[in-house]
């Protein structure tokens, strides 16, 4: 006869296999900064997965699935997929606007911004940009939505009206972009004009371009209000570069992990987490004045999308479908 603590420990095994079957398995021996918590199956979706955005009250995740035209709407707390937006052209960017309740969908492939009711994503409106419409931002204390497009503009989109009222001249095509709600600044990558675009959101013209000659395409950002910090990420070489937000001067630059397109700042536990194309997460420390690398942790091959929510306590990683596994989110639950 078993001892009861051996019947205890394979009961609760059971329970735990019970409770995240069909949906993930959650790594509970993981001891590391990131605990896989569960895996989110998106069905049948093709090609490649691009940005995401949430709606905090419903607490659902919008996720930009480019190489299948369509957006996929997952119910976080329930971990399934309840519907999906059909019918796109090569959806970059989605954001979430909760005064006006909107979802905002910017189309690549004819350049439209596409809005959908947040409560039952029917189509209510587009905006026709031109081409290339990519990463959406919302700025919730001016109450407008910026948009990145073009070979080089951002549009200015006042959500109480549902149109562009502004546009933002820039050198290229931007990429990641942030809006500093300490300033009137929004911090712009532009890899094809080499540098970072300071841009003043009142005057809505560039104000600065800080050069990067020795280092190309920087595609994702984030700030460190803390540190008063913009951290970006290089593919050539494959770095994080630290730099000044009062004058753009370098402060460090850290090694990382290859083809990434999203970058996200932990204040709580003063953590950089960094998603990679090359199939790794890199989880990095503040350290003094820098970063140091604590974990590199392996996903798929092509994940380089990602999204963390800080209200959430989570990060979630696009994964495309490959080798017979179906297209997914995977998320991740930050240590301790």
């Amino acid at each position: 006869m078993k001892p009861l603590r051996t019947i205890v420990a394979v009961l609760a095994g059971v329970v735990t296999l019970a409770n995240t079957a069909g949906s993930a398995s959650a790594q509970s021996t993981d001891t590391g900064p990131l605990q896989l918590e569960t895996k989110i199956s998106l069905g049948d979706v093709r090609g490649r997965i691009d940005h995401m955005a949430v709606d905090l009250k419903r607490q659902r995740l919008f996720v930009a699935e480019l190489g299948n035209d369509s957006v996929g709407i997952v119910d976080l707390p329930k971990r399934k997929l309840i519907s999906r937006i059909p019918g796109l052209k090569e959806p970059q960017g989605v954001g979430y606007e909760p005064l006006t309740d909107m979802l905002y969908v910017a189309n690549a492939g004819d350049g439209s911004v596409r809005l959908f009711e947040g409560s039952d994503y029917k189509t209510t409106g587009q905006i026709e940009l031109g081409s290339d419409a990519d990463n959406i931002r919302v700025d919730a204390a001016a109450k407008r939505v910026f948009v990145g497009y073009g070979s080089g503009g951002l549009a200015v989109i006042d959500p109480s009206t549902r149109s562009k009222v502004g546009d933002i001249s820039l050198k290229a095509h931007p990429e990641s972009f942030q809006i500093d709600p300490d300033t009137s600044q929004i911090f712009v990558n532009v890899p094809d004009a080499h540098g970072i675009a300071v841009v003043d959101r009142v005057s809505q013209k560039q104000i600065a371009k800080w050069p990067m000659a020795d280092r190309r395409a920087n595609f994702p950002m984030a700030l460190d209000h803390v540190r008063r910090q913009i951290l970006v990420v290089f593919r050539a070489p494959a770095e994080l570069g630290v730099f000044s937000m009062t004058d753009g001067k370098p402060v460090a630059t850290i090694e990382i992990c290859g083809d990434s397109d999203d970058l996200f700042i932990d204040a709580k536990r003063a953590r950089v987490y960094v998603s990679c194309g090359a199939g790794f997460l890199d989880v990095l420390e503040a350290k003094e004045a820098t970063y140091r690398r604590i974990a590199r942790i392996p996903t798929v091959s092509g994940a380089r999308t990602s999204l963390f929510v800080p209200e959430m306590d989570r990060l979630l990683v696009a994964v495309r479908a490959s080798s017979g596994e179906p297209a997914a989110i995977w998320a991740f639950r930050p240590m301790p």
